[in-house]
Protein backbone atom coordinates (compact mmCIF):
# COMPACT_ATOMS: atom_id res chain seq x y z
CA UNK A 1 0.00 0.00 0.00
CA UNK A 2 1.20 3.50 -0.70
CA UNK A 3 0.03 5.90 1.64
CA UNK A 4 0.30 10.05 0.69
CA UNK A 5 0.64 11.57 4.24
CA UNK A 6 -0.50 15.40 4.41
CA UNK A 7 0.85 18.04 7.71
CA UNK A 8 -1.08 20.88 6.47
CA UNK A 9 -0.33 24.52 6.57
CA UNK A 10 -0.24 27.37 4.72
CA UNK A 11 2.96 28.61 4.86
CA UNK A 12 4.76 24.54 4.93
CA UNK A 13 2.53 21.74 4.62
CA UNK A 14 4.39 18.33 5.23
CA UNK A 15 4.07 15.37 2.78
CA UNK A 16 5.17 12.17 2.95
CA UNK A 17 4.71 9.45 0.76
CA UNK A 18 5.20 6.06 2.30
CA UNK A 19 5.01 2.12 1.12
CA UNK A 20 4.29 -0.37 2.98
CA UNK A 21 4.96 -3.95 2.83
CA UNK A 22 3.74 -6.63 5.05
CA UNK A 23 4.88 -5.00 7.97
CA UNK A 24 8.12 -3.02 6.33
CA UNK A 25 7.52 0.78 6.13
CA UNK A 26 9.80 2.77 3.91
CA UNK A 27 9.41 6.72 2.35
CA UNK A 28 10.05 7.23 -1.02
CA UNK A 29 9.65 10.77 -0.85
CA UNK A 30 9.08 13.50 1.78
CA UNK A 31 9.07 17.20 2.37
CA UNK A 32 7.81 20.86 2.44
CA UNK A 33 5.23 22.76 0.45
CA UNK A 34 6.68 26.05 0.80
CA UNK A 35 5.02 29.41 0.81
CA UNK A 36 6.52 32.70 0.92
CA UNK A 37 5.32 34.88 4.15
CA UNK A 38 3.93 37.59 1.91
CA UNK A 39 2.51 35.38 -1.21
CA UNK A 40 -1.37 35.90 -1.17
CA UNK A 41 -3.77 33.45 0.22
CA UNK A 42 -5.02 32.26 -3.32
CA UNK A 43 -1.68 32.15 -4.67
CA UNK A 44 -0.66 30.05 -1.13
CA UNK A 45 -3.65 27.83 -1.76
CA UNK A 46 -3.26 27.42 -5.66
CA UNK A 47 0.33 25.87 -4.79
CA UNK A 48 -0.39 23.59 -2.09
CA UNK A 49 -3.02 22.11 -4.18
CA UNK A 50 -0.49 21.65 -7.39
CA UNK A 51 2.10 20.13 -5.78
CA UNK A 52 -0.53 17.51 -4.06
CA UNK A 53 -1.90 16.96 -7.21
CA UNK A 54 2.10 16.24 -8.82
CA UNK A 55 2.38 14.16 -5.77
CA UNK A 56 -0.15 12.14 -6.23
CA UNK A 57 0.05 11.35 -10.38
CA UNK A 58 3.75 11.01 -9.42
CA UNK A 59 3.40 8.51 -6.61
CA UNK A 60 -0.34 6.61 -7.22
CA UNK A 61 -1.47 6.75 -3.59
CA UNK A 62 -3.77 4.19 -2.51
CA UNK A 63 -5.22 6.24 0.17
CA UNK A 64 -4.34 9.88 1.98
CA UNK A 65 -3.64 10.31 6.13
CA UNK A 66 -4.44 13.83 6.81
CA UNK A 67 -4.16 15.77 10.34
CA UNK A 68 -7.98 16.41 11.58
CA UNK A 69 -9.00 19.75 12.69
CA UNK A 70 -7.92 20.36 15.32
CA UNK A 71 -9.24 23.57 17.90
CA UNK A 72 -7.58 27.10 18.54
CA UNK A 73 -8.03 30.42 19.99
CA UNK A 74 -6.95 31.72 17.10
CA UNK A 75 -10.49 31.89 14.84
CA UNK A 76 -8.69 33.54 11.90
CA UNK A 77 -5.82 31.32 12.09
CA UNK A 78 -8.41 27.78 12.03
CA UNK A 79 -9.99 29.43 8.61
CA UNK A 80 -6.96 30.05 7.18
CA UNK A 81 -5.77 26.36 8.12
CA UNK A 82 -8.98 25.27 6.90
CA UNK A 83 -9.13 26.36 3.58
CA UNK A 84 -5.56 24.84 3.24
CA UNK A 85 -6.69 21.59 4.22
CA UNK A 86 -9.62 21.98 1.70
CA UNK A 87 -7.09 22.62 -1.06
CA UNK A 88 -5.31 19.32 0.07
CA UNK A 89 -9.15 17.49 0.34
CA UNK A 90 -9.78 18.74 -3.49
CA UNK A 91 -7.00 17.35 -5.02
CA UNK A 92 -7.20 14.07 -3.16
CA UNK A 93 -10.85 14.26 -4.59
CA UNK A 94 -10.42 15.26 -7.96
CA UNK A 95 -8.26 12.15 -8.37
CA UNK A 96 -10.78 9.67 -6.44
CA UNK A 97 -8.30 8.94 -3.45
CA UNK A 98 -9.81 8.25 -0.53
CA UNK A 99 -8.86 10.27 2.34
CA UNK A 100 -8.80 9.14 6.71
CA UNK A 101 -8.18 11.78 8.73
CA UNK A 102 -6.10 11.47 12.67
CA UNK A 103 -6.24 13.54 15.48
CA UNK A 104 -2.27 14.72 16.25
CA UNK A 105 -2.52 12.71 19.68
CA UNK A 106 -3.15 9.31 17.55
CA UNK A 107 -0.27 10.02 15.22
CA UNK A 108 2.07 10.40 18.29
CA UNK A 109 0.94 7.69 20.16
CA UNK A 110 1.50 5.66 16.84
CA UNK A 111 4.76 6.89 16.09
CA UNK A 112 6.32 7.31 19.87
CA UNK A 113 3.84 5.50 21.66
CA UNK A 114 3.10 8.65 23.76
CA UNK A 115 -0.26 11.15 22.60
CA UNK A 116 1.64 13.92 24.16
CA UNK A 117 4.98 13.22 22.32
CA UNK A 118 7.18 16.44 21.03
CA UNK A 119 8.06 17.03 17.82
CA UNK A 120 11.41 16.72 18.23
CA UNK A 121 10.72 13.32 19.76
CA UNK A 122 8.36 12.25 16.50
CA UNK A 123 10.81 13.42 14.21
CA UNK A 124 13.42 11.36 16.04
CA UNK A 125 11.32 8.32 15.84
CA UNK A 126 10.45 8.98 12.31
CA UNK A 127 14.21 8.62 11.28
CA UNK A 128 14.73 5.03 13.23
CA UNK A 129 11.29 3.46 11.79
CA UNK A 130 12.39 4.84 8.61
CA UNK A 131 15.88 4.14 8.14
CA UNK A 132 16.30 8.00 7.07
CA UNK A 133 19.83 9.25 7.10
CA UNK A 134 18.79 12.49 8.41
CA UNK A 135 16.33 13.82 10.58
CA UNK A 136 13.47 15.22 8.48
CA UNK A 137 11.95 18.59 9.03
CA UNK A 138 9.00 19.00 11.59
CA UNK A 139 6.06 19.61 8.74
CA UNK A 140 7.71 16.83 6.90
CA UNK A 141 8.10 13.72 10.10
CA UNK A 142 4.52 14.68 11.23
CA UNK A 143 2.94 13.70 7.43
CA UNK A 144 5.39 10.52 7.29
CA UNK A 145 3.94 10.19 10.98
CA UNK A 146 0.15 10.29 9.55
CA UNK A 147 1.00 7.63 6.70
CA UNK A 148 2.48 5.84 9.87
CA UNK A 149 -1.04 6.08 11.94
CA UNK A 150 -2.49 4.68 8.97
CA UNK A 151 -0.77 1.77 8.52
CA UNK A 152 -1.02 0.67 11.54
CA UNK A 153 -4.60 1.69 11.54
CA UNK A 154 -5.40 0.33 8.16
CA UNK A 155 -5.49 -3.63 9.20
CA UNK A 156 -8.33 -5.67 8.19
CA UNK A 157 -10.20 -5.09 11.91
CA UNK A 158 -10.21 -1.17 11.43
CA UNK A 159 -12.95 1.11 12.26
CA UNK A 160 -11.27 3.55 10.34
CA UNK A 161 -13.41 5.35 7.71
CA UNK A 162 -12.76 7.94 4.84
CA UNK A 163 -13.50 11.29 5.33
Amino acid sequence: MTILGIDTSLRSTGFGVLVTEGSRMRAVDYGNIRNAPKLPLTACLRAIHTKVEELIAAHSPDVMAIESVIYGKNAGTMLVLGEARGAVLTAAAAAGLAAYEYEPRAMKRAVCGNGLAEKEQIQRMVKVLLNLQELPQNDAADALGLAICHAHSAGPLSTAAPI
